[in-house]
C-alpha cells in the first residue's frame, strides 16, 4: 500500500486572471523615460505574481492540494546583467512571507523547475555563470517565504555536446563550483530526450541527489534500460531527504508526437505504474505535466474513483492496495 498525493504546475485552468507569470521584457523596460519608474513597474508585476500564486495555493487548499509546482517567472528580469543594483527581495518581502505562512499553516509541498536555459553542464563559462545567478534566485525566492530550500528545484541533466560521458563528468565538475545552499536545493530528473534514468542516477549517487522519475520521458527515452530494475536505485537516492520521494507524470499527445504533453494524464498509464511500485515506499507525491494542469488533476482523480485498489483520501489523494 502506498499513498500518493498529486499536484500540478504553476497555472489553474479555473481560476480567471491568476496568472503568476506575467512579465516584462527588457526591450519594454528600456522604453520607459524613467529607469526608476521601469523598476517600479517590475515591482508591481512581480508583487501581482505572488499575490496570484497566493491565490492559486488557496484554490489548491480548497481541493485538498497539499503539492504545487510555482512558476519560475514570478520576478520578470530578476537575473538580467543590466538590473544587478536592483534589489527586487526588500519590496516583495511582505508577500513572500505571507505566502509561506500559508504553506506552512496548510502543510503544502511546493518547489520549482528553472526554464531549460539552467544548464549546469553547459561548456560555457557564462552560461554556468547565470544558471548559478537563477538559481540563486529561486533560493531567495524560497528563504524569503521562510521555506525550507533543500529539494526543492528540478532540473534536467543539460545538454549532450556531442559527448554524453564529457557532458556527465562535466556536470559534475560544474557542480562543485556551486554555492552548497543552491546544491542542497536540487533535484535531478531523467530527461526525454538525451539523459535517461541510468544516466541520472550515475550523478544522483555520486552526488547525493533525489531523482525524480519522469515516468513519461522514460517510455519517450529509456535505450535498453527497464525503469522496474532501477526502480530500488530510485527510492534510494531519497534516503537522505526530508520529503517523500517525487515523480511526474503525463502522458504522450499521440503516437506521432510522443514526447508532447497531452492535455490530461491517462489513468490506465498512470495505474500500470503505481502497481508496480506501490508498497516500495509508503507514501509518494506525483506532480502531474498535463497541459491542462489542475483541471487534468481533478479528471485523474475522477478516473481513479472506480478502480477497486484505489482508496480516494480526499479531492488529490488516495491510498493504492
Amino acid at each position: 500500500m502506498t499513498y500518493v498525493r498529486l499536484g500540478f504546475v504553476a497555472m489553474s485552468m479555473e481560476l480567471k486572471n491568476a496568472s503568476p507569470s506575467q512579465t516584462m521584457t527588457y526591450a519594454q523596460f528600456q522604453k520607459h523615460t524613467s529607469r526608476e519608474a521601469a523598476i517600479r513597474k517590475l515591482e508591481r508585476i512581480a508583487q501581482s505574481n505572488i499575490e496570484h500564486s497566493h491565490r492559486i495555493l488557496k484554490h489548491c487548499t480548497a481541493h485538498d492540494i497539499a503539492f504545487y509546482r510555482f512558476s519560475s517567472r514570478l520576478i520578470p528580469l530578476a537575473t538580467h546583467q543590466d538590473l544587478s543594483d536592483w534589489d527586487y527581495m526588500t519590496p516583495l518581502q511582505e508577500y513572500l512571507e505571507d505566502i509561506g505562512t500559508y504553506i506552512e499553516k496548510n502543510n503544502i509541498r511546493v518547489d520549482f523547475h528553472p526554464d531549460h536555459f539552467v544548464i549546469i553542464n553547459s561548456p560555457k563559462k557564462e552560461v554556468l555563470a547565470m544558471s548559478a545567478k537563477t538559481l540563486g534566485l529561486h533560493a531567495s525566492l524560497l528563504k524569503g517565504m521562510k521555506v525550507d530550500p533543500v529539494h526543492r528545484c528540478v532540473l534536467h541533466v543539460g545538454g549532450m555536446y556531442q559527448d554524453k560521458v564529457t557532458a556527465l563528468e562535466r556536470f559534475i565538475s560544474n557542480w562543485m563550483l556551486l554555492p552548497v545552499d543552491v546544491q542542497e536545493m536540487i533535484m535531478l530528473e531523467n530527461d526525454d530526450k538525451s539523459f535517461h534514468i541510468n544516466d541520472a542516477l550515475y550523478l544522483c549517487e555520486k552526488l547525493g541527489v533525489p531523482l525524480v522519475f519522469d515516468y513519461h520521458h522514460h517510455l519517450a527515452n529509456h535505450g535498453e534500460t527497464q525503469w522496474e530494475t532501477e526502480w530500488a536505485r530510485i527510492v534510494d537516492t531519497w534516503k537522505h531527504s526530508p520529503l517523500p520521494l517525487k515523480m511526474h507524470i503525463s502522458s504522450p499527445k499521440n503516437d506521432k508526437e510522443f514526447r508532447s504533453h497531452a492535455n490530461h494524464v491517462d489513468a490506465d498509464m498512470f495505474l500500470r505504474f503505481l502497481r508496480t511500485v506501490k508498497g516500495s515506499v509508503t507514501e509518494m507525491d506525483c506532480m502531474i505535466e498535463a497541459k491542462k494542469k489542475d483541471e487534468a488533476l481533478f479528471y485523474l482523480m475522477e478516473d481513479l474513483k472506480h478502480h477497486p485498489d484505489i482508496e480516494i483520501v480526499d479531492g488529490a489523494s488516495f491510498f493504492i492496495h
